[in-house]
């Protein structure tokens, strides 16, 4: 776990879901890699063929942009599918019960997160297969709002859906809530942390929901700190 610029009265908590609110890496590929072969099979190209290409294309996208990574959403776009029908396609190619199961550790620490923070989600996946992961994993009642991939029509990293989370907070708590309110927790910085910290939200990144397990122990400690 690394942490960034943590707030010194955080209030709300944006997690990522795939491979931060679970560790899964057979459904985390499954997720990527359907789309790829339903890419491929649309497209008149071996499976093995179409997984080159995307790794091929998200190589050149990152030496042409400091390195960073690039959505498999936001990749898609620049092959012509749109984000509306990679929507489509995470709603119907892969199902989160197949793959994940309760995590009762992680039900503790979100009961306990929510004594004291407001948390929501942000996610590449549409809503309706965001949902299923939090129930599938049993924490799906301590998160009342996501935002997903068919919210906003956007992508991470997105400044959109960062004010669509903020703005759903503020309503919730009825107050206006600022992005030096929240902190990011994310497996992944380019995607999760680096916008949320130049807007000016805290940042947590994990390698895992192993690292999740205990925020609710760590949290108060590592504020303190900052």
């Amino acid at each position: 776990m690394e942490t960034y610029n943590l707030p010194a009265k955080p209030k709300v908590l944006v997690f990522d879901i795939d491979s931060t609110l679970y560790t899964c890496p057979k459904y985390a590929f499954e997720q990527i890699d359907c789309q790829v072969r339903h890419y491929a099979d649309l497209n008149g190209l071996t499976h093995e063929n179409a997984r080159k290409m995307i790794r091929e294309l998200r190589k050149k996208w990152a030496s042409e942009h400091d390195g960073k990574k690039i959505s498999l959403g936001n990749l898609f776009v620049t092959l012509g599918v749109s984000i509306e029908t990679s929507i489509e396609w995470r709603k119907t190619l892969f199902d989160p019960f197949d793959y994940l199961k309760k995590d009762e550790r992680l039900i503790k620490t979100m009961a306990e997160l929510s004594k004291s923070f407001y948390s929501i989600c942000v996610t590449n996946n549409p809503v309706l297969p965001a949902r299923k992961t939090l129930e599938a994993i049993g924490i799906s009642q301590f998160i009342p709002h996501i935002v997903g991939l068919d919210t906003c029509f956007a992508s991470k990293p997105s400044e959109k859906i960062l004010e669509k989370a903020v703005l759903l907070a503020s309503e919730d708590l009825r107050k206006n809530i600022s992005y030096s309110e929240c902190i990011s927790v994310g497996d992944r910085f380019d995607i999760d942390l680096d916008l949320p910290l130049r807007l000016g939200m805290g940042g947590i990144l994990v390698s895992g929901v192993e690292d999740v397990w205990d925020l609710h122990q760590k949290l108060p400690q590592l504020v303190a700190k900052n």
